[in-house]
């Protein structure tokens, strides 16, 4: 049986569109509130007006509360946020956050998974860098050339901060952006790409919101931490 088109040369295959081009960042509407009542936390919406991500805190233990779980709309727990405490004080706090929920398993065998830990930079003057986000200890058995590491940069308060990936020449993995014509609990979170992933930058936004909660310099703002008294900046 004859050939169809038995000359034909096979076309070239397809020039890879760039990454830009294969995923379109991903826009997040974050609001400052729970749609709970009597609760504290986030309400996070996609480009579509969908919910995406959810906070729910009750607002009667923000006094003994350890730990802010970051949850899918249907309200599956995807990470924990915790704000860690050293003998040495304020200066020696960290944010670690956590795969899941992490008491979700009481049981002493059980660890819960830490992925990222993140420290307030000690700033000063003319110094734009507001916290540094390293891997967690034991979470990647990675190099330490290899494992994550980025900046935040910019002003929380103000809502104008961009978390840069310090291995590969400071690119914008994530951004927060103040949204036209509202106050300051609703604006924008905006990820570029898949480098770091949407749930983790919000709960990214979690740990800076309970970092720089409740002070008047370096565009800080007042209201109720979900971890209780925290530091000002």
């Amino acid at each position: 049986m004859a050939k169809v088109h038995p000359n034909a040369v096979a076309p070239p295959p397809p020039e890879p569109r760039a990454a830009a081009e294969q995923e379109p960042p991903t826009v997040l509407t974050v609001w400052r509130k729970s749609l709970l009542f009597n609760c504290d936390g986030f309400t996070v919406y996609d480009a579509r007006g969908d919910l995406a991500f959810r906070v729910d805190c009750y607002a009667s233990r923000s006094r003994t509360r350890r730990d802010v779980v970051l949850m899918d709309a249907g309200g599956k727990p995807l990470l924990t946020v915790r704000r860690k405490t050293r003998l040495a004080g304020l200066a020696d706090r960290c944010w670690v956050i956590y795969d899941g929920d992490a008491d979700a398993d009481k049981s002493a065998a059980a660890t819960p998974t830490p992925l990222l830990s993140v420290r307030r930079h000690a700033t000063s003057g003319g110094c734009k860098t507001l916290a540094r986000v390293d891997a967690a200890r034991l979470a990647l058995p990675l190099p330490a050339a290899a494992a994550p590491s980025y900046v935040v940069e910019g002003s929380y308060g103000q809502r104008a901060c961009a978390v840069r990936d310090a291995a590969r020449g400071g690119a914008v993995v994530a951004e927060v952006q103040r949204k036209e014509a509202v106050g300051d609990d609703v604006f924008r979170l905006v990820v570029p790409g898949p480098r770091l992933a949407a749930p983790l930058a919000m709960a990214l936004v979690i740990a800076l919101d309970d970092m720089f909660r409740g002070g008047s310099g370096a565009g800080g703002w007042s209201a109720r931490s979900l971890l209780g008294r925290t530091l000002s900046a």
